[in-house]
C-alpha cells in the first residue's frame, strides 16, 4: 500500500499543545489528582490485582461469545417491554434515534454523558434535524455550549480552567462574571432544571449491559442520568455492544473497579440499573424504552483474535490520567473522542489505520497504561503490533522504512552496535560544544529537541567504566 497522509496533523496539534501552559498545568493536574485517588483506593481491596484479572478474564468470555449474549440480551429487554435496534455504524444509529423521536412526536431531548454518542456525533445530527437537545452533565453542557470537543473520557473539559469556564458562562447566561464553582453549578442548575421538567425525549449511554437481565448500568456523580432515565416519556439509549457482561453478579466486579479506576472514588454517587417502559405501580420511568446496539467497527476489531482484547475497555480513563504522553498534550491532539492510550489503539482500529497512523506511535510504551487498566488490556503490547502492521502495510514513508531497517542491523551484534553508538557519541558531543547541552538535532530527530535540550552523552560509557574498573 502507498503512504497515505492522515486526515488529521498530529505533529501540529502536539507541538501546539505542549507550548500551551495553561492546557499543560490544567491537564496536568487533574489527570495527578485522579492517578493518585485511584492508586489511593485500589488499596481498600484486598486483593486489587486478581480482581483486575477477573474482571479481564469475564469481559474476554464474553466478547468470546458475544453472538450468544446478545441473543440473550436482546431476548431479556423484549420480554421487559423494551425494543432492540442494531446499528451498523453511526449514520444508521443515527437514522434510529431520529426516527424514533419523529415517530414519538418528541421535539425536547435531555441527554446524558455518552461516549459512544461522541463518537457519532449524535448531539449535532439531532440539532440539525430541528430538536431542541440539551446536554446535562455539567461538563458536556460546557462543551456543547463553547462548541468545543471532550478531552477526556470521564472528566470531558479536563483542558478547561475555572477562569475560562466563568468567562463563558458570563457570556452564555448574560450574566456578571463569577468564578466561584458552587455559583457556576447553581447558574447551570437552574438553566438545566426547566428542561428536565419540559423534556420528552432522554437519551443516555450505558457502562455495562447485563445480558441475563435485559437490563442497563449507568453511573454518575451528578443526578442527571437519573433524571434523564425518569422523567421523560420516551427512553433511548446508544450503547456499544462490547459494553454486554453475563449476570448481574457480574456486575459487582466491574463496579469495584470503575469507579476506583476513574476517579478514585469507591462507588459512584448515583448507580442506576434499568431497562424497560414504566410497569403498572410505578411512577417513574418512560412509557416507551428503545435501546440501539452500536457496531461502528466493533465486529471488524471482534474479527480480528489478536486485537478483540482491545473490546474489553470499560471507558474509566485511567491509562489517560497515567500516561505522560497525554499529560503534556492533553485530548485534542488525538484527533478523536477516544485520546490518550486506549485512544491511541482504538482510533486507528475503528477508522482506519491508514487515516490515523501517528497515533500508535504517540506512547513511549512505559507500561504505565498496562499498570492501571481495571480489565488488563496489554495496550503496549497492541500499539507495538499496530506500529508491525504499519510497516508491513508500507503505510509509512520510504525513508522511515529505511531508518527502521538500518537501526534493525545496528542492533543485531556487539559489532556494529559499539561503531554505531561511538559515532553517535562523537557527533552528540561536537554538537554539544562546551555547554554539555545540545539546543537542536538534524532532520527527523529534531522533534526531540524542539521543546527540550538533551545533555550531550558522558565521555565515557557504562561499559567502557565496567571494563577499566580495578
Amino acid at each position: 500500500m502507498a503512504s497515505t497522509t492522515p486526515d488529521f496533523d498530529f505533529h501540529a496539534l502536539s507541538t501546539k499543545s505542549t507550548a500551551d501552559d495553561r492546557l499543560r498545568n490544567a491537564v496536568s493536574a487533574n489527570t495527578l489528582r485522579q492517578y493518585e485517588g485511584r492508586r489511593d483506593r485500589m488499596l481498600d481491596l484486598p486483593n486489587p490485582d486478581a480482581l483486575r484479572a477477573l474482571a479481564g478474564e469475564i469481559k474476554q468470555h464474553t466478547l468470546d461469545h458475544l453472538d450468544y449474549y446478545l441473543e440473550q440480551f436482546q431476548s431479556a429487554v423484549q420480554q421487559n417491554g423494551g425494543h432492540v435496534h442494531y446499528a451498523h455504524d453511526g449514520a444508521a444509529a443515527q437514522k434510529i434515534i431520529a426516527d424514533i423521536a419523529k415517530k414519538s412526536a418528541c421535539t425536547r431531548v435531555i441527554k446524558s454523558k455518552s461516549m459512544a454518542s461522541e463518537e457519532i456525533e449524535l448531539a449535532e445530527h439531532l440539532e440539525a434535524a430541528g430538536l431542541d437537545l440539551v446536554e446535562t452533565d455539567l461538563g458536556e453542557f460546557i462543551i456543547q455550549i463553547s462548541h468545543d470537543k471532550p478531552s477526556h473520557i470521564v472528566a470531558p473539559v479536563m483542558h478547561k480552567d475555572r477562569a475560562s469556564i466563568a468567562k463563558l458562562f458570563s457570556e452564555y447566561f448574560k450574566t456578571p462574571y463569577n468564578d466561584d464553582p458552587p455559583a457556576l453549578t447553581a447558574q447551570a442548575r437552574i438553566y438545566l432544571r426547566n428542561k428536565f421538567r419540559n423534556a420528552d425525549l432522554g437519551i443516555t449511554g450505558g457502562n455495562f449491559l447485563i445480558a441475563q437481565t435485559g437490563q442497563i448500568c449507568v453511573v454518575e456523580n451528578e443526578g442527571n442520568a437519573r433524571q434523564s432515565i425518569t422523567t421523560p416519556r420516551v427512553l433511548i439509549s446508544l450503547v456499544g455492544i462490547e459494553k454486554l457482561i453475563p449476570r448481574l453478579s457480574d456486575l459487582a466486579v466491574m463496579l469495584k473497579l470503575l469507579a476506583r479506576s476513574a476517579t478514585g472514588q469507591p462507588m459512584t454517587i448515583y448507580t442506576s440499573i434499568f431497562g424497560g417502559p414504566r410497569q403498572g405501580g410505578e411512577k417513574d420511568g418512560p412509557e416507551e424504552f428503545h435501546i440501539v446496539l452500536l457496531n461502528n467497527g466493533r465486529t471488524e476489531i471482534l474479527a480480528s483474535p489478536e486485537y478483540r482484547e482491545t473490546l474489553r475497555c470499560i471507558r474509566c480513563g485511567a491509562c489517560l490520567n497515567a500516561c505522560p504522553v497525554y499529560r503534556k498534550i492533553g485530548g485534542h491532539a488525538y484527533g478523536s473522542v477516544y485520546p490518550g492510550p486506549i485512544g491511541a489503539l482504538i482510533t486507528p482500529l475503528f477508522q482506519g489505520l491508514e487515516k490515523f497512523q501517528d497515533l500508535p506511535n504517540a506512547s513511549s510504551l512505559c507500561g504505565a497504561c498496562y499498570e492501571v487498566c481495571p480489565v488488563k488490556i496489554n495496550i503496549p503490547k497492541h500499539l507495538i503490533n499496530l506500529r508491525r502492521d504499519i510497516n508491513n502495510r508500507k503505510i509509512n514513508t520510504n525513508s522511515e522504512r529505511f531508518i527502521y531497517k538500518a537501526w534493525a542491523w545496528a542492533m543485531k551484534t556487539p559489532f556494529t552496535y559499539y561503531i554505531v553508538c561511538a559515532l553517535q557519541k562523537f557527533d552528540l558531543r561536537r554538537r554539544a560544544h562546551k555547554t554539555n547541552w545540545i539546543r537542536s538535532l538534524p532532520t527527523f530527530t529534531a522533534g526531540w529537541t524542539q521543546i527540550r535540550d538533551m545533555p550531550a552523552p558522558a565521555k565515557k560509557t557504562f561499559h567502557q567504566i565496567w571494563k577499566g574498573r580495578k
